[in-house]
């Protein structure tokens, strides 16, 4: 919404809640196309049988990797607060101490950096993170089990549906001023 004078402004916590609000929507709608990627993954010998049960580590996952990618966007400082807000707010959403949240989106963050490495592609490491925590090694033919490396057709088809869970910062700051409350 660009007013007679720029662009309208939006405090910190309103972008966090916006985005908390578009993240879980996108997880809540997503997850189960995920989950029948992965069990209908012809790349495997049979299917891991992942449920709508799973979805703890897939949220977790698709948190660090959004994270992750704030400080893209984000002047330093700025990109901390609005992190922290958004943290506050999902461990509301879920009942859950900030610090313990905090600390598995930590740790998650640390997998995905050590999975992907030296690849700098989130969605690569969203992709590659889901691959470990959801133990998919052991349904693969005996070949990529070995090397204890994904199949590269069924990462990179993940990695592609993981896309789709990436905040589009963009869009929002094309049309809006992020501005810290007073």
């Amino acid at each position: 919404m660009i007013t007679l004078f720029g662009k309208k402004k939006l405090t910190e916590e309103k972008v966090a809640n916006i985005f908390i609000n578009g993240v879980q929507a996108l997880i809540d709608e997503g997850f189960d196309e995920v989950i029948g990627l992965i069990n209908d993954s012809p790349e495997f010998l049979r299917p891991p049988n992942i449920t709508q049960k799973d979805i703890g580590a897939f949220t977790v996952i698709v948190l660090a990797g959004n994270v992750q990618i704030i400080p893209r966007f984000f002047e330093a400082g700025q990109d901390k607060r609005i992190t922290q807000c958004i943290l506050e707010k999902f461990a509301e959403l879920y009942d859950t101490d900030k610090m313990r949240l905090a600390r598995m989106v930590s740790e998650t963050r640390s997998l995905m950096m050590r999975k992907n490495h030296p690849s700098k592609s989130v969605t690569n490491a969203m992709a590659r993170t889901i691959f470990c925590k959801y133990e998919l090694n052991q349904y693969q033919e005996s070949y990529f089990k070995t090397l204890d490396s994904p199949n590269p057709i069924f990462i990179q088809r993940l990695k592609e549906a993981m896309g789709n869970f990436i905040w589009n910062w963009d869009m929002l700051l094309e049309r809006f001023k992020i501005v810290q409350a007073v």
